[in-house]
């Protein structure tokens, strides 16, 4: 049997989706995977200049996965694989998340310059990040910090901190990770300072509902425990309004027999922000807890 797996054609997209097709052929010996590359129009957006792509505004989290699931509800691929982070509140219809692979780390790690480090951080050192999130978290936990535009991929950034364009920037531990990127001396940052984006450090493996064979084939792939976070985290995610413009973190951490969810949420212009938790007690309630503290970090 031959599966046609869709993907972004990114570097990390490839590293990530290529593991995928291994594992799914170890657990179905004989089973053959193509690859096929698909670019989406959040490849296009990151093409853009740091300036050009804040005009087009940052409710751009659908855009990674757009016309890969037009070619999952068209039939030209069987399944999909994605960054979870990457993923909209609400899936196309007709799909769904066949599997959420084991989670890799889910912090933003620190890439300092020379002899810099987070405990090292202090007003007027320049860090970069293109994502509102991440720049919002920390000026709150280090006022006066200058937070430098930069997008592209790892490599590319990385020459921008040896060029000393800034002091230090933030990566996904786990894209480092998937990448081979053992070289890259990197500092993950506490939980407690930098709440990553929901689904951060998780795959999600999307296919057609009404493909019984193709989900029954991926399912062997889901991790229980990861299901259940990235799934609060989403719920989370869609009870704030989704992949619209608004600076928004979640983790979901097993605590006890159930989780507690941290939640970071700002004003799309980074006012009132603030970070609450909740935990729940029992993963019956999962979905309700997670929507109440929603709730309560709007309210304030």
């Amino acid at each position: 049997m031959k599966l046609r797996m869709g993907t972004r054609g990114s570097a990390l997209a490839l590293a990530q989706s290529g593991w995928l097709a291994g594992q799914l052929k170890s657990a179905h010996p004989g089973l053959e995977v193509e690859t096929v590359i698909i670019k989406t129009s959040g490849d296009r957006f990151s093409e853009q200049s740091p300036q050009q792509a804040h005009a087009l505004g940052e409710g751009t989290k659908g855009l990674f996965v757009k016309e890969i699931e037009e070619a999952l509800t068209e039939k030209r691929i069987d399944f999909a694989v994605h960054s979870a982070k990457d993923m909209p509140a609400a899936l196309a219809l007709g799909l769904g998340i066949a599997a959420y692979p084991q989670r890799e780390d889910p912090r933003d790690a620190f890439i300092g310059g020379p002899g810099i480090t987070i405990a090292g951080l202090k007003a007027g050192l320049r860090v970069a990040t293109s994502s509102a999130r991440r720049g919002l978290q920390l000026n709150l936990a280090w006022p006066g910090l200058q937070i430098v535009p930069m997008r592209g991929n790892v490599d590319t950034r990385l020459k921008k901190l040896g060029a000393g364009q800034c002091d230090g920037l933030i990566l996904a531990a786990a894209g480092l990770k998937r990448l081979g990127r053992s070289d890259v001396a990197c500092e993950p940052f506490p939980v407690d300072l930098m709440l990553p984006s929901p689904g951060q450090g998780a795959l999600s493996v999307e296919a057609r509902q009404s493909h019984e064979e193709v989900w029954t084939l991926l399912s062997v792939l889901d991790h229980v425990p990861t299901r259940r976070a990235v799934e609060m985290e989403r719920v989370f995610l869609a009870a704030l309004g989704g992949g619209c413009t608004m600076p928004l973190g979640a983790l979901a951490l097993p605590e006890g027999h159930g989780m507690r969810l941290h939640g970071f949420w700002a004003e799309p212009d980074g006012r009132r922000a603030r970070r609450m938790s909740k935990a729940c007690v029992d993963m019956a309630s999962a979905r309700s807890c997670a929507e109440e503290l929603a709730a309560e970090i709007r309210r304030g």
